[in-house]
């Protein structure tokens, strides 16, 4: 039964992602997603095989990287170079290599991600977990691969300059909390405590913030360019929000901590006056 239930959420995933870009009209769009999920099912093979995830995180930035510039090349040949296309590819370039190398030799540092455990057994669930990133990468990076793709491209205006201004806050937020966390955990008499210094006093996850904050700026960015149908793409940073908040990121950490600290008053504490997500002012 389970198996089942693995193989309908991945259809499930893809019939989405697929739908939308279908209600967009655009072909460009519709091609990208059909490449975002051939990426992420030909890396589950040799990931099933081997029984490993360290390669998961990193086929996600692959795959961004493959989806952005894909629609960014096919669009350049139909309306020439648009400096907007330019910035937004970049943009999100930047972020998704960066990310990808930070988790790449965070999970080689610790040999393993705990959470593939019992999922990379079950060749029906490693596989929806590929499916599912996805489903990620494409409604994260939908508003961006239509606006990009769209007749003008980009349009640059006022907007779209305060969305670049929110894109490069956010990214500078989740850079900073990271690098944080990763000095704080490097001191060994911080192995088993909690970071509450920096960023980390305003929110406790400030990195996820950031991520909602670039999300909802590449939204921003695009929204110029969107027109009819297309405006269902906007639910990018909402589906942002929603996974890293109530399914993956947060929640699990939210609970991990908990078992671990639950009965620790300083971090109650901490928990009743730190703001989950949010930087508090």
């Amino acid at each position: 039964m389970k198996q089942i239930i693995n193989i309908a959420i991945s259809i499930l995933s893809f019939a989405v992602s697929y739908g939308i870009a279908y209600l967009t009209g655009s072909e460009i769009v519709k091609n990208a997603v059909l490449l975002a999920y051939i990426i992420h099912w030909v890396a589950y093979i040799p990931a099933y095989i081997l029984q490993t995830e360290k390669f998961y995180d990193l086929t996600g930035s692959i795959t961004y990287l493959g989806v952005v510039w894909f629609v960014f090349l096919s669009s350049y040949q139909s309306i020439s170079l648009n400096f907007g296309n330019l910035i937004l590819a970049l943009l999100i370039s930047v972020w998704t290599i960066r990310l990808g190398i930070f988790l790449f030799m965070r999970i080689h540092k610790a040999g393993e991600d705990k959470r593939f455990r019992s999922i990379k057994t079950s060749a029906t669930q490693f596989l929806m977990t590929f499916t599912l990133s996805g489903l990620w990468v494409t409604l994260c990076s939908m508003c961006a691969l239509v606006a990009i793709s769209s007749s003008d491209g980009i349009v640059m205006n006022a907007i779209t300059y305060v969305g670049i201004i929110l894109f490069i806050i956010g990214f500078g937020i989740e850079i900073i909390s990271d690098n944080q966390k990763t000095a704080f955990r490097s001191i060994e008499a911080n192995k088993d405590k909690f970071i509450t210094s920096g960023l980390w006093a305003k929110s406790r996850h400030p990195n996820y913030f950031g991520e909602v904050l670039l999300w909802f700026a590449v939204a921003v960015i695009s929204f110029s360019s969107l027109e009819g149908l297309q405006l269902i793409t906007l639910i990018s940073p909402v589906f942002t929000y929603l996974l890293l908040v109530y399914v993956s990121g947060v929640r699990m950490l939210e609970d991990m901590n908990d078992k671990k600290w639950g009965n620790n008053e300083e971090y109650v504490n901490y928990k009743k006056n730190t703001p989950m997500l949010f930087l508090k002012l």
